[in-house]
């Protein structure tokens, strides 16, 4: 078995079965599939049961939260290679295929990951894809932007795993972690730096979107300070094993992640958070004035639009500045792609 396709599970009855026949229709065959059923307290687990396919597995466990549904997956995986896909999340059928010429073609890169394209709660594109730098990554460039922007964008050698894992004693035995079984947000950039810094694996991405990334459009003011919390998490744990990372990079970091946040309030309709957020960011490292103004500058827009136009109107400015992006995104991609045939 030369990959191992792992899918977390968690009350995603809506979803689920479109995610699983997303990984079935792959035209790279040679892959089993672990479900881990992580406390599901719905149908998911008998929506997975009905798929009549023996690559699939399905793992039990009391709810662990993301981060422990993918390290139970990986204790269990046979493949040489790792990927990911949360269960509301979708992939084009060339997504495994894509990436493993990427990573047989590329013996230094470790995680290698795709472009996402956005869909909605009901599946529907939204026109507007996650763009970001694609080589050159560095753990400061990592930690400030993310890159890899989801889980389900990754496809990861095991051996990769096996250089950044831990034993802890966090549920009545000593296990191997991978990812942090104590971060219930923000595990993945947590996982992404702990490669970037503790590795010489390289991270790269392809020009594809390959990934369908569900957004969740609602949401409350309360959960983005709740992950602003947990990021600051990450920032605690990376001082223990590397002080001088932190000391140099740690405010720049907040200030990316506050920009981030913001642009999420904005998306929620919550005005005064998002200025706030933006307020707080340049205060802290003002350089991403001159470092990113244009992303900079219109995260500053869209909040303050949004706090001084009526609903409707900011509403009908946002789909059509969204039709444009997305345009420009679109063709980029595909000179991109043109540019880069051997992928």
């Amino acid at each position: 078995m030369n990959l191992s396709a792992i899918i977390p599970v968690y009350n995603s009855e809506r979803s689920v079965a479109q995610t699983i026949e997303s990984v079935l229709a792959q035209t790279y065959r040679d892959f089993e599939i672990i479900i881990v059923d992580d406390g599901c307290t719905d149908k998911s687990i008998d929506i997975c049961k009905q798929f009549n396919d023996p690559r699939i597995k399905i793992v039990h466990q009391q709810n662990r939260g993301l981060a422990g549904a993918r390290n139970t997956g990986i204790r269990h995986a046979q493949g040489e290679y790792l990927a990911f896909i949360d269960s509301d999340d979708l992939w084009l059928p060339q997504k495994l295929e894509k990436h493993l010429q990427h990573l047989e073609q590329s013996p230094q890169v470790g995680v290698s990951f795709s472009r996402s394209s956005f869909i909605d709660d009901e599946g529907k594109p939204l026109g507007i894809y996650q763009m970001p730098k694609l080589t050159e990554i560095t753990p400061e460039y990592l930690f400030c932007r993310n890159p890899i922007s989801n889980g389900s964008s990754v496809v990861i050698r095991r051996a990769v795993f096996e250089d950044i894992k831990f034993q802890e004693n966090l549920y009545g035995e000593v296990e191997d972690f991978y990812f942090d079984d104590r971060f219930r947000q923000s595990e993945d950039i947590e996982c992404w730096l702990r490669i970037a810094l503790q590795t010489t694996w390289q991270i790269e991405g392809i020009p594809e979107a390959l990934t369908l990334y569900r957004v969740n459009m609602g949401g409350l003011s309360a959960n983005i300070l709740k992950q602003y919390e947990s990021w600051e998490r990450i920032l605690v744990k990376t001082q223990v094993y590397n002080p001088e990372f932190v000391e140099l990079w740690g405010n720049k970091a907040r200030a990316y992640q506050l920009r981030y946040l913001a642009r999420r309030a904005t998306r929620q309709r919550s005005p005064q958070m998002a200025v706030d957020l933006l307020h707080k960011a340049i205060k802290l490292h003002w350089r991403i004035l001159l470092e990113e103004p244009r992303r900079t500058l219109i995260s500053f827009g869209a909040a303050y639009l949004l706090w001084l136009l009526p609903q409707f109107v900011y509403q009908q400015l946002e789909t059509f500045m969204m039709q444009i992006t997305g345009a420009s995104q679109k063709r980029r991609i595909q000179q991109e792609q043109i540019a880069k045939p051997s992928i």
